[in-house]
């Protein structure tokens, strides 16, 4: 400024221009500068020229989109992971792209950044190696390509040749050999980057959350002789700053430390995030480089015989493993992806997420900082064997140092299922300035316990282990519509509750559906290898995303049924670690449903109600307590939706006020004056007419024969037949005009009898002068009623009741009392033939209060249901191809017949545990109490709709 004021009479204008641009360039040479050859991510790619060796479209130059996998653009081969070796292609791939660099990076150091290749990758530039070959497919590597360069406006022409199998065993068997599809070419972004002469290498941050602060700054430079550092908000605000002499630049290392006052901490329900912007600086305090770095502040324990601790709070995992996936793109993705995907997980009320089975992309790392997810980190190995010492040493730093600044990251992982090196435990610890722990993921190893796939019973954890922090990096497989949610709530219970268990991870979050270039774009997941998720390969969404939703949302209500003497009082619990919930709004809805015949399904009154503001510290619980309106009992559900601090919903919950005959639908009641019912009768059936519906009765079994309205058949039929274990025999009829015109048919069934028992069964049909038919079913040990109903004939239904979705007896979670209406589908989970078409049409349907079944030739038929409690099963899922015999939705056991009513469901497994191993709720048999009153169910069907 003051040689400003000496020079202002001089053209002051003309100087300061001037004065300014300069400065505007030096500032600009201080600064990495980054030049991208290739594009981005999948959403920007650029054409390269390109050559693939063998399989399609080989043996010809062409172009191809860089980054991307190979396959994807329609060259060489696919493998799946557990192909045969002497069955792959091996084929190879060479690249070529021009490029020019900007004149004014001469005399400066240039790298050229590959974010990750698959798998060998040789890099030559203007006809010069850049340096040694590289191995391993998920790692970001550079060369020192300054000398090689021309800059200008001459052309540069980079050659990169690509084997998508490394030349050395270990690598093969470390990355090649895996469950999940196997892919060539350079698949992550490549670019330049320019540093000044003198410049700051590598920054290695390590902030706590008391607002401790050190970093290790490595630079290339005799010149430099002070580093400063100014802590900033994300807008560029200056916080603090600091300052410190280098004493010996020779050493090209300088370490810092501070304290920086009043600190937002970062966490995963507050991921408060900071930048740090590092000058390097002669003597006179001119910048020679500057780097920034984002940070959030936050301190990570392992703390032996104990618990996983950040901040000083103990900590569960709420967590799922996700692989680098899109079904278009294979492992090429893009920042919206990954900002989606964790938002996603964020929304099952997850915290965490395992990087299996090798390091992702930096975006998404950087999106888990931003949103909030803890993460492991992982060095690839799927399985043994594992890399080998000296490459594995070698990924090791490229992994660490990479990731290193990431807040999130709060573990290391070495390897997978015994494809961990021993040899590298230590190394992790090299590189990493936090000091991070290593785990080994299904094994114990030093604090902790990360095993795999375990029975419900593990969970007693009383082995001699049991010191060791539990948390599986791999549990409730999701193959199909097994796991995941079905069993979570009975593990997550005892998971909950044990002081020594730091949560788990579910396996895992998409479906791996590849688009086949070579089968005309078809949809392709290996036979059932790669039905994983639970989210299709586009992020479709299954059952069990809303399960582990409430299961894993970080308010929990304790179970409540909804009775007269209500006082809008609830047992709530903060399971939240960081948030009190008087951050969190709570709202409440009265809920008035509409009936079958409405054309919409919106509920037909919604009167808000207010809750107020709760103070609970996590771990506590205490009373939620809902201001109940006068007229309160005339609804039929209360809502009470939960919002976080940033106002992302939790979950919504629903409370029925009435039991299904307690709903008034305005059916029509008989009366003496009505034209009463008029009954024929043969030595097999008996034939009952009201209105313009006839109903014909099988007398050996009660059932209802066949229906027809005018001369229409009713689809249904040949029932009900008892869903029992008993023998049953026909031991009476009964049937007889009532006072009002009604014809009533009563069928008595023998059981067994037994010194404590005398098992007997009843059919009641009562049909109404209107052309309604009531029916009343009882008896002990009988979980339901089925009839016959052609699945050709069924158009779809709508229905009151739980849903969107189906459910499983270990899976009852995540659903909501609503009108939902859906067409006929005939979707099996995690099949791409049936292009994830979801909710599913088929299945077990709880709480059901109504159903009305549309059919294409509009014989429609609504069902009354007037049990609480009910399930409506509708027609039986078809089993995947490929499903395991034996395991999961394969072994699921369907009641005979095709609408069914039930009090009782099935459990569904997992690909690797048989559903009896998964807990309580996942017990095959419903085991019936010595009720004195037998089961009873009673039902209308109103086929005159």
């Amino acid at each position: 400024m003051n040689i400003f004021k000496r020079l202002k009479p001089v053209f002051p204008q003309l100087f300061i221009i001037g004065a300014l641009f300069s400065f505007t360039i030096l500032a600009y040479s201080q600064v990495t500068e980054i030049k991208y050859l290739s594009g981005t991510g999948s959403d920007d790619t650029v054409p390269w020229e390109f050559y693939c060796s063998d399989g399609m479209n080989s043996k010809k130059w062409t172009t191809i989109q860089a980054p991307s996998c190979w396959e994807l653009q329609g060259f060489g081969s696919y493998n799946y992971g557990i192909d045969p070796w002497d069955e792959r292609m091996n084929e190879h791939g060479i690249y070529r792209h021009e490029f020019e660099v900007p004149g004014e990076w001469k005399g400066k150091k240039v790298n050229i950044v590959f974010e990750g290749v698959m798998t060998d990758a040789e890099v030559r530039i203007n006809g010069k190696s850049a340096g040694s070959l590289h191995q391993g497919a998920f790692y970001e590597f550079k060369y020192d390509v300054s000398k090689l360069l021309n800059f200008g406006e001459k052309v540069n022409r980079l050659e990169v040749t690509v084997h998508k199998h490394s030349s050395d065993s270990s690598v093969n068997e470390a990355e090649r050999w895996a469950d999940y599809w196997i892919f060539g070419g350079i698949f992550r972004p490549v670019y330049l980057e320019a540093f000044p002469y003198d410049h700051i290498e590598r920054i290695a941050t390590d902030a706590r959350a008391n607002g401790d602060f050190r970093a290790e700054v490595y630079f290339k430079s005799h010149r430099a002789a002070w580093l400063g550092v100014e802590l900033q908000n994300l807008n560029g605000l200056k916080i603090a700053d600091l300052e410190d002499k280098i004493l010996n630049p020779a050493e090209e290392k300088i370490s810092i430390s501070t304290h920086f006052k009043d600190i937002r901490s970062w966490n995963s329900e507050f991921p408060n995030l900071y930048q740090l912007v590092f000058k390097l600086m002669d003597k006179n305090h001119n910048v020679l480089h500057q780097k920034k770095v984002r940070t959030g502040f936050r301190t990570v324990e392992v703390r032996g015989k104990d618990g996983i601790y950040v901040n000083g709070v103990k900590i569960k995992f709420k967590g799922i493993s996700r692989h680098t996936f899109w079904p278009s793109t294979g492992r090429t993705t893009n920042k919206s992806i990954s900002i989606s995907d964790v938002k996603l997980m964020k929304e099952m009320n997850m915290n965490a997420v395992r990087m299996s089975h090798y390091p992702p992309d930096k975006h998404f790392l950087d999106a888990c900082d931003s949103l909030g997810l803890f993460v492991i980190d992982e060095l690839a190995g799927w399985g043994p064997p594992p890399y080998n010492t000296e490459i594995g040493k070698k990924l090791v730093k490229e992994l660490v140092l990479r990731d290193e600044n990431n807040p999130c990251i709060v573990f290391w992982a070495n390897g997978n299922e015994g494809g961990w090196n021993p040899d590298l435990d230590d190394d992790f610890s090299l590189w990493d300035i936090q000091q991070r722990e290593v785990i080994r993921p299904r094994q114990i190893f030093r604090k902790t316990n990360t095993l795999h796939y375990f029975k419900y019973n593990y969970l007693a954890y009383d082995s001699y282990q049991q010191d060791r922090i539990f948390f599986s990096t791999e549990f409730l497989h999701g193959c199909w519509d097994d796991g995941h949610g079905a069993g979570l709530d009975d593990y997550w219970k005892m998971m909950w509750n044990d002081p020594i268990c730091a949560g788990g991870f579910l396996w895992n979050f998409s479906d791996e559906a590849i688009v086949r270039t070579d089968l005309n774009n078809t949809l392709d997941i290996d036979g059932n290898h790669a039905a994983d998720g639970i989210t299709g390969p586009a992020r479709e969404k299954e059952g069990s995303f809303f399960a582990v939703k409430e299961i894993w949302a970080p308010v929990y209500f304790e179970k409540k049924y909804i009775t007269p003497a209500f006082d809008g009082k609830f047992t709530i619990e903060n399971r939240y670690h960081f948030t009190n919930l008087a951050q969190c709004q709570f709202e409440a809805n009265w809920i008035r449903f509409r009936g079958p015949d409405d054309h919409e399904t919106t509920p037909l009154l919604i009167k808000s109600g207010h809750i107020p503001q709760i103070d609970l510290e996590p771990g506590d619980e205490g009373i939620l307590s809902v201001e109940i309106p006068d007229d309160w009992d005339s609804f039929d559900a209360l809502y009470i939706k939960a919002l976080d601090p940033h106002n992302e919903e939790i979950f919504t919950w629903s409370f029925p006020l009435k039991r299904p005959d307690e709903i008034l639908y305005g059916l029509p009641e008989s009366k003496e004056t009505e034209q009463a019912v008029n009954v024929d009768e043969t030595d097999k059936i008996l034939i009952v007419h009201s209105q313009n519906i006839t109903f014909e009765f099988d007398k050996k079994n009660g059932t209802l024969a066949r229906a027809f309205l005018d001369d229409k058949e009713i689809p249904l039929h040949n029932g009900p037949r008892f869903i029992t274990n008993q023998k049953t025999e026909l031991s009476g009829i009964h049937h007889y005009p009532d006072e009002n015109g009604q014809y009533i048919l009563e069928f008595l069934f023998q059981g067994n009898i037994t010194k404590f028992r005398n098992i007997q069964y009843r059919i009641k049909w009562n049909v109404r002068t209107y052309g309604l038919l009531d029916l009343t079913v009882n008896g002990h040990y009988m979980q339901g009623i089925t009839f016959d109903y052609p699945e050709e004939k069924i158009q779809s239904i709508k229905r009151l009741g739980d849903g969107p979705y189906r459910v499983w007896r270990n899976r009852m979670k995540g659903t909501r009392l609503a009108v939902w209406e859906d067409d006929y589908n005939n979707t099996r989970t995690g099949d791409p033939t049936t292009m994830y078409d979801y909710p599913e049409f088929k299945g077990f349907f709880s709480s059901l209060y109504w159903a009305k079944l549309i059919n294409h030739d509009k014989s429609n038929i609504t069902v009354y249901c007037h049990t609480p409690y009910t399930f409506i099963r509708v027609f039986t899922p078809e089993t995947p191809e490929h499903n395991r015999e034996g395991f999961g939705i394969g072994a699921v056991e369907y009641p005979d017949g095709d609408i069914s009513f039930l009090n009782a469901i099935p459990p569904t497994g997992t690909m690797f545990k048989k559903t009896e191993v998964l807990g309580p709720q996942s017990q095959p048999e419903t085991e019936y109490g010595w009720d004195s009153e037998p089961v009873m169910m009673r039902l209308t069907f109103d086929f005159g709709k």
